[in-house]
């Protein structure tokens, strides 16, 4: 993007603020991970393993803030995000609750149980950590979707915006208002 993507702006406020309200809508406990300062006055907590970036990272710093709770992972490139659908993970047993879209799991649209902290942690100790490796260790329900599609998702809130042709694409097909 040639800039920060949290801060990238769509509709006159950054990518971070959409992703954040739609939580918002669910929680009033948004964390923005892995930074050390405030970002749109949102408050930030930097990853606790140094060294190690990453959604990763950021899960096991989120369910570490989150003292036994579970955690909604959301990355901050994902703008067009349906609280709808986030509401709906939460009612979906399973360690990890993550949306299957083309035989891929739609990791950083999650919902992570506690369970998962300490598979989480061997993973970046391994140096071999990455969501797609924790999934595959743990308890992982998969809505696919004829599932996912009953909430009236339609694969926006994973859509991630990794280039300006990405972000227009993503207004094009998911604004559907000013």
């Amino acid at each position: 993007m040639g800039a920060d993507k949290a801060l990238v702006e769509l509709e006159g406020r950054p990518l971070v603020l959409h992703v954040a309200a739609a939580l918002k809508r669910i929680t009033p406990h948004v964390l923005v991970i892995g930074r050390d300062t405030p970002i749109a006055g949102l408050p930030t907590v930097p990853d606790r393993t140094t060294g190690r970036r990453g959604p990763l990272a950021g899960l096991d710093t989120a369910l570490h803030e989150a003292g036994g709770e579970a955690v909604l992972l959301v990355a901050t490139d994902q703008p067009f995000l349906r609280s709808e659908t986030l509401g709906a993970l939460l009612d979906i047993a399973g360690d990890a609750v993550v949306p299957l879209d083309a035989g891929v799991p739609q990791a950083t649209c999650g919902l992570y149980r506690p369970g998962v902290a300490e598979a989480a942690r061997e993973l970046l100790a391994s140096g071999e950590g990455s969501l797609q490796r924790l999934l595959a260790r743990i308890q992982t329900t998969l809505p696919q979707r004829e599932t996912w599609s009953g909430w009236g998702e339609d694969g926006r809130s994973w859509f991630s915006v990794n280039t300006p042709a990405d972000l227009d694409q993503g207004v094009e097909r998911y604004r559907t208002t000013a």
